[in-house]
């Protein structure tokens, strides 16, 4: 029986000025069992002792760089130009995988020949990566998405890279929403699939976290990908964002008190 050989999985991880993190999600990448695993670091020419962290670990990276960039979008681009791999995902620096994701991943899109991408559960941690919440992750599409029915942690998303050659890059405009804007260009071509009952990473929350200080930046990105698109005003992504408007502070209260108790 003839024995088909394991993908290639390239991973990204951009980073900026994240030395207290950056060491843990590098160390979560590189203690991965899969063995067929190209991993880059992307730094945006960190001051806070990131570029050493990065050095320890040169000579198990593919590629590693410190330099000045355009921010996020532009560090995952530049990682992805450069990557091999048949299977593509970042991971934030300042967010971690758990044992086995990246096996578990590459099982499931084996098993999924059809979908374009594969998801799981995800916790929620805190700077101490003690565990404080649940991400509200279920099986979305994409006309869910396009309703603002999301529910995909970024942190646990693996996706074929023949797609990323079809709708890549990321949009270099977008500071927070980069990652919707890929997920409904995905969707629009093949079913993107959430693996229940696995959790494959963590999403960490911090006070300098982008999502803790500038979450309302989100939304009116994903406004610009529904109207791009042809959606209309009276939509529920409209109406989802205006809610959010009420309850995102008291969303973020209630995270920071997580984090204090």
């Amino acid at each position: 029986m003839k024995t088909v050989p394991l993908p290639l999985v390239s991973i990204i991880t951009p980073s900026f000025n994240q030395s207290g993190f950056l060491k843990s999600t590098i160390e979560s990448v590189l203690a991965q069992d899969y063995p067929r695993l190209e991993y880059i670091v992307v730094d945006g020419g960190s001051t806070d002792g990131s570029v050493e962290v990065i050095k320890a670990y040169a000579h198990r990276l593919a590629w590693g760089v410190s330099e000045r960039d355009q921010g996020q979008t532009d560090a995952i681009n530049k990682g992805f130009a450069r990557a091999k791999g048949e299977i593509l995902a970042w991971i934030n620096s300042d967010d971690t995988y758990n044992p086995g994701a990246v096996g578990c991943a590459v099982k499931c899109l084996m098993e999924n020949p059809q979908a374009a991408l594969v998801y799981s559960d995800c916790d929620y941690i805190d700077e101490q990566g003690r565990v404080i919440g649940r991400f509200p992750a279920a099986q979305t599409d994409y006309a869910r998405l396009r309703r603002g029915y999301v529910h995909i942690p970024q942190q646990t998303m693996f996706f074929r890279s023949r797609y990323w050659r079809e709708v890549g890059p990321l949009d270099p405009t977008f500071y927070f929403a980069m990652d919707y804007d890929l997920w409904t260009r995905l969707a629009a071509r093949a079913p993107l699939k959430y693996i229940a009952g696995q959790t494959w990473a963590n999403f960490r929350l911090h006070a300098s976290g982008k999502t803790t200080t500038e979450d309302d930046r989100c939304w009116p990105e994903m406004l610009r990908v529904h109207y791009r698109d042809g959606g209309g005003f009276f939509s529920p992504i409209v109406a989802k964002y205006h809610l959010r408007k009420i309850i995102g502070p008291l969303w973020k209260r209630r995270i920071k008190s997580g984090w204090k108790s």
